[in-house]
Parts: C-alpha cells; sequence; structure tokens
C-alpha cells in the first residue's frame, strides 16, 4: 500500500512544477526503494545495537516494483502521446522481471533453500569485502549524477526542495504509523528507510522503456545526488527518534 500511495500524491504535487513525464518518472522513483539506503540502513542499526527480521527484504523487494507501475499508469492516464507509445503489459512485464527485482527475488529463493553453513561458505564475499564493493559503486553513481547535474540545476530549487521534504515526509509518517503493522523496533525503523528512500537503478530503467520523454537528468540526481545522502546523514536519526516517540 506505501509504495502505491507516495507516488500517487506524489505525481499530483510534482504536476503543478513539471511535465507529466518528468512528474510520472520522479513520483515512480520516490514510492521505489533503493537497495543501498537498505543496506546502509542495516549497518546504521547494527551499530546501534539493534537488529531487524529477514522478512524486511522480501518487503523491499515487494515495494520495488508497484510504484513503478502506478507511476506509468499515471502517466499514461494524464499523457495522451505517452498512452499511445507503450503496451501496458510491457511496462507489467519490465517492473517484474528487470534486474534488481530478479536479483532480490533470486536471493530471497536462495536464502530459503540454503543453510546457515551454506552461508558462512561465502561470507568473505558477502559480508567481509562488501563494503568496499558498496564504496565503489556509489562512486561510479556519483560520476554518472555529477556529469547530469547540468540538466539538474535547470529545473531550478524546487527540485531540491522536493528531494529533501518529500523523503523526510514520508520517513516520518511511515516511522509513526509503522506501529500498526509490527511492535518491533528494528523492523519499523527499516519500513521507514524503505518508505523515505528513493529508487536511482530500477525506476530509471524502466522509464527508460515506458517513459523516455521523462528527463533522467532530473529524477536520477534527485534519488542519489539529494535523497540519498539526506537519508544516511540526518534521515535515519529522525526516524529512529519518531519510531522511539510513537
Amino acid at each position: 500500500m506505501v509504495a502505491s500511495a507516495i507516488p500517487a500524491y506524489s505525481f499530483f504535487v510534482l504536476r503543478r512544477h513539471f511535465s507529466v513525464s518528468d512528474a510520472g518518472a520522479i513520483a515512480a522513483a520516490y514510492g521505489s526503494v533503493s537497495a543501498v539506503t537498505f543496506v546502509a540502513a542495516s549497518t546504521y542499526l547494527e551499530a546501534q545495537g539493534m537488529t531487524f527480521g529477514g522478512h524486511m527484504v522480501a518487503v523491499m523487494a515487494l515495494m520495488e516494483s508497484p510504484a513503478i507501475i502506478v507511476g506509468v499508469i499515471l502517466v499514461m492516464l494524464f499523457d495522451e502521446e505517452s498512452r499511445s507509445g507503450v503496451k501496458f503489459g510491457e511496462v507489467i512485464h519490465h517492473a517484474f522481471t528487470n534486474g534488481s527485482v530478479l536479483m532480490i527475488t533470486g536471493s530471497l529463493i536462495i536464502g530459503i533453500i540454503s543453510d546457515e553453513k551454506a552461508a558462512m561458505g561465502i561470507k568473505p564475499f558477502t559480508t567481509d569485502i562488501f563494503k568496499g564493493f558498496l564504496a565503489i559503486f556509489l562512486l561510479e553513481m556519483g560520476l554518472i549524477t555529477g556529469n547530469r547535474l547540468s540538466s539538474f540545476r535547470s529545473h531550478g530549487w524546487f527540485a531540491v526542495v522536493v528531494g529533501i521534504a518529500m523523503p523526510l515526509l514520508n520517513g516520518s509518517l511511515v516511522a509513526a504509523g509503522s506501529h500498526l503493522v509490527t511492535a518491533d523496533i528494528g523492523n519499523r525503523f527499516m519500513f521507514a528507510v524503505l518508505a523515505a528512500s528513493a529508487s536511482y537503478i530500477a525506476v530509471p530503467a524502466a522509464m527508460r522503456l515506458a517513459v523516455p520523454k521523462a528527463d533522467p537528468g532530473l529524477y536520477i540526481p534527485m534519488a542519489l545526488g539529494v535523497t540519498f545522502p539526506l537519508n544516511i546523514t540526518l534521515g535515519m536519526p529522525l526516524y529512529e527518534w519518531v519510531v522511539f516517540h510513537t
């Protein structure tokens, strides 16, 4: 529900300042999730001496595709050219079969059929050097964002404001309301982080197919250059505070 509600309300706010295509792409990005932010949040929890349920990985996988579908539906409803230029079935297929979704789903299946002994066998790769790979990945994403900053700046300060306000609002609201779903502090925190994060991998891949008119120089820098660093610096302590006080 959260992954569908966020892009739905975001689209109508964004339409006031952006084109229908850009509004749909941004809404989809902020309704979907960032696996890297999820990993950073798990590290943050570990530093706080807290844990979360393994099923939250499944929650992350389930939140990836609905926002893409909702975003594309809204673009198709409000932009006649986009509606005639792409088949809805192709969008559904791509939303559930793009590389990042398949990787997460495959990881879940592997986790179900394997045991702790098997996990220990690949620990040097999955645990010991993971942070190094993560740093390299973030460096590459930073270079991509830097190359698109000129296009991002052309959209004015509203894009920056949205990139700051939207994740803080979404994360805080879900953190406050998550007690209706679970009482576990770690799970509530991770759920809030998922709601606050923005996709810069799965959504751009889907938008290139479904909404080619959307400007990747807008929604990628917003998600990666503004929202991601905001979440790992100010957002996570805020969501943790809300969880503990609601």
